[in-house]
């Protein structure tokens, strides 16, 4: 069957074409997209050609990466729903994760529709809320595991390094379980996003000497740190000021640049954990949460662009040009 797509070609280019897609089996399920988020860190990296799949960083001899459809998440509306699928129905709203394609370096696809979707990539959304709100679940998800995986007390101090959507949904995370959290950024229209509040702090980086100024706001030393930029320097500056037996939680792509002196960590007794991709669990606590209102994610939406115009889109993000956001596709 035929669908558009979002394709990266090449390095830095972006096209919206259509797409071959195998036919959808019994354990499938054909959305029609309305909506899409772009996850512009994880897409990007894609797009500039410094990742391969996941997680996983190009090296020279690794396969060229191209052509690519972009992105992992969408909403949309169930179109068509295979004979092995019998909690879904023509016509519900859901969140849609990966599609099949054919013919490109991954056999899957995120901005895509129509998705032929497998039925696990699939989740129902509740109908009291703007769907709108799940678009973005896979990326919540990453945030929201970057703020659970760490024990913490109530009261007790987190920090958070980037103000970007993982950082938001992290520090919005780790304040639902009343944590003490200081938000570290570069950018005060986003920083405003998060606090302050008795328990929400934020830096400006740009602005002030952050490193002392999370020395004031956590005297008692910092419990968890989450690092959702991909920077050995600030995870390195941070060790010093953890408590013991506290937890540095990793999520930023770091790609080849990625060695991190471990005797400071022996020395604290610290931990070190790493977050990447998704699970279902995870998924539908996020989605729990979002749905309740402790994961906020449509304030942090700042641009929406036909999907036609995905170029645009990406042309902005890059760029910067712009205060610039959560980016919603309309199908």
């Amino acid at each position: 069957m035929q669908a558009k797509a979002v394709v990266f070609p090449a390095p830095n280019e972006v096209e919206f074409r259509s797409v071959d897609c195998p036919e959808p089996g019994p354990g499938d399920v054909v959305v029609r997209v309305t909506h899409s988020w772009i996850s512009n860190g994880t897409e990007g990296s894609f797009l500039r050609g410094e990742r391969i799949a996941g997680d996983t960083a190009y090296r020279p001899g690794d396969p060229w990466p191209f052509p690519i459809v972009a992105g992992y998440q969408k909403i949309g509306v169930a179109e068509w729903v295979g004979e092995a699928v019998t909690d879904i129905a023509v016509g519900e709203t859901v969140f849609a994760a990966m599609g099949k394609v054919n013919g490109m370096y991954q056999a899957y696809a995120g901005q895509i529709s129509p998705s032929v979707s497998p039925r696990e990539h699939i989740w129902k959304l509740p109908a009291q809320v703007d769907a709108l709100a799940f678009s973005g679940l896979v990326l919540t998800q990453v945030g929201y595991n970057c703020g659970v995986r760490a024990p913490i007390e109530v009261g007790e101090g987190a920090v958070v390094i980037g103000d970007g959507m993982v950082g938001q949904w992290a520090a919005q995370t780790l304040a639902w379980r009343g944590a003490n959290v200081v938000l570290v950024g570069r950018h005060d229209y986003r920083l405003k996003l998060f606090g302050p509040d008795v328990m929400r702090h934020t830096i400006n980086a740009r602005q002030t000497d952050w490193v002392q100024a999370v020395r004031d706001l956590l005297p008692e030393r910092i419990r968890v740190a989450v690092d959702t930029v991909g920077s050995i320097d600030a995870l390195t500056t941070l060790q010093p000021m953890m408590a013991k037996f506290g937890h540095m939680v990793s999520a930023g792509f770091m790609g080849v640049d990625d060695l991190l002196s471990l005797q400071l960590m022996r020395d604290g007794e610290l931990s070190l954990d790493f977050v990447s991709g998704w699970t279902r669990p995870r998924m539908d606590h996020t989605r729990e949460l979002i749905a309740a209102g402790y994961l906020q994610t449509l304030p942090l939406i700042t641009h929406r662009f036909p999907a036609a115009q995905a170029a645009d889109a990406w042309a902005l993000i890059e760029s910067k040009r712009e205060p610039v956001l959560g980016v919603i596709l309309d199908w």
